[in-house]
């Protein structure tokens, strides 16, 4: 059944039931979205007092589209939905994506249930309904209503919450984070997240898949469908409703099905997924799977120009289950090329306050030809010795040769920012602190070790 959702992600056509010629509404945000962010299949707009929206051609009604409908986007008042699904059914309708809230969110269960009686019926797969719609960067397709400039990468990202998710996309523009996919999921009457992970498991555009869930419909089927996906993509989820308030706030959000917080961790474990404590950690996580390069250990070297932030990375290791192993006396002698006689080669590689670019690069070349190492965290702090960028582009330089995942921290001002974005924008996992670095990093080792095992 999930090849019925190439229509939501690679379709042919797509209508767009209630579009408005209104900017600012939902309808007319959709349609501008669809346009502008340059999909190249047919778009036909769909409003019974309009003549054409956008310079696009406009229909009166479904039945006088010329042509089948891949998917639908429907943003019309609840009441009139089951009826729009089958007069889709008459055009070979795949998907449609129901915008429209005033369902089971609200308590009015009989209204949903006959949707998706109909849907059924019709051979039609229905997301939502309850939500602000689907985007997917290969395909060019951004038919939602949040920001319309989304960056292409290949992270999928599924989220129960609407506004949650919105502000996610444009933040993840700002941080130069590449999305394959959204999909805004709501209360998820038919398609859920475990179509969506069959899908994104086969999915070439696709290496992570991030969920943001407030619970499971079927939660012996998600954890089959994790399972089988994790063996090959890492997930991560961020469930939310851990307390007891917190799943009544989950219950009345979308009418989620929410249960014991202790069950589902146990549960994430065994199927392979990593659970995340918050938006930042999940999104670190994400953006150091979406570099491709998988750890073989846990044993870690960190590269450093500074003491004390290569103290902190170590608790936070050894915290988080990486190994600080002491290396041996061959390795540290190519390290010490690249350090005052008053550095230390011990691990972590402190080159000292005065390294400079050529160091930094020379520190990390040796770290990826040596098999003994599994993986590499780089923590750099600006010194008036060295330049952030010209640090950044060693980094780079190395990072693009290395079979072996690298996180970076970079910490300072405004020279340092600059050259935090530089790496953002060659997909180089670096973070403003260490702790992050080593969280992301420590999360690489976590799945490949679970991977392992399942």
């Amino acid at each position: 059944m999930t090849e019925a959702l190439d229509g939501a992600f690679k379709p042919k056509s797509v209508a767009i039931v209630g579009a408005s010629r209104s900017p600012g509404k939902i309808g007319y945000e959709i349609l501008r979205n669809l346009k502008e962010y340059g999909y190249k299949g047919k778009i036909y707009p769909v409003n019974p007092a309009a003549e054409e929206i956008l310079g696009i051609k406009c229909y009166h009604r479904i039945s006088e589209v010329t042509g089948n409908i891949d998917l639908a986007i429907i943003s019309i008042p609840a009441k009139f939905v089951p009826e729009v699904i089958d007069q889709l059914g008459e055009k070979g309708t795949k998907v449609a994506v129901v915008i429209s809230s005033g369902f089971s969110e609200v308590g009015n269960r009989e209204l949903e249930e006959d949707l998706v009686r109909r849907a059924k019926r019709a051979g039609i797969r229905i997301i939502g309904p309850n939500v602000f719609g689907v985007l997917y960067s290969p395909s060019r397709l951004n038919a939602t209503f949040g920001p319309r400039d989304v960056r292409p990468g290949n992270i999928a990202f599924i989220t129960q919450s609407g506004a949650l998710g919105i502000a996610l996309m444009g933040w993840t523009v700002t941080e130069k984070i590449g999305l394959s996919a959204v999909v805004s999921v709501g209360n998820k009457a038919d398609v859920d997240d475990s179509d969506l992970l069959s899908w994104f498991r086969k999915d070439e555009n696709t290496n992570v898949v991030l969920i943001y869930m407030e619970g499971v419909v079927d939660g012996r089927k998600f954890m089959q469908e994790a399972r089988l996906t994790t063996k090959f993509k890492p997930v991560i989820v961020l469930k939310a409703g851990r307390s007891e308030k917190g799943m009544a706030a989950a219950s009345s959000h979308t009418g989620s099905m929410a249960g014991s917080d202790v069950v589902y961790s146990a549960s994430f474990k065994q199927a392979g997924i990593l659970r995340a404590d918050n938006l930042e950690m999940a999104f670190d996580w994400a953006v150091a799977f979406s570099a491709l390069k998988i750890p073989k250990g846990k044993r870690v070297v960190i590269v450093t120009n500074g003491g004390g932030v290569g103290v902190m990375a170590t608790d936070s290791c050894e915290a988080a289950g990486l190994e600080v192993f002491d290396p041996p006396e061959r390795l540290k002698k190519e390290f010490k090329r690249f350090m005052p006689e008053f550095g230390s080669a011990k691990n972590p590689i402190d080159l000292t306050g005065m390294a400079t670019h050529e160091e930094f690069r020379g520190a990390l070349r040796t770290a990826i030809r040596d098999k003994i190492i599994d993986c590499i965290i780089t923590l750099y702090c600006e010194t008036a010795v060295s330049d952030p960028m010209k640090i950044a582009e060693a980094i780079k330089e190395v990072f693009d040769i290395s079979s072996k995942p690298i996180t970076v921290a970079m910490i300072g001002g405004e020279d340092v920012s600059k050259a935090i974005d530089f790496l953002k924008e060659h997909g180089v996992p670096v973070y403003p602190d260490t702790e992050r670095a080593v969280s992301a990093m420590a999360a690489l080792a976590k799945w490949s070790e679970r991977r392992s095992t399942l």
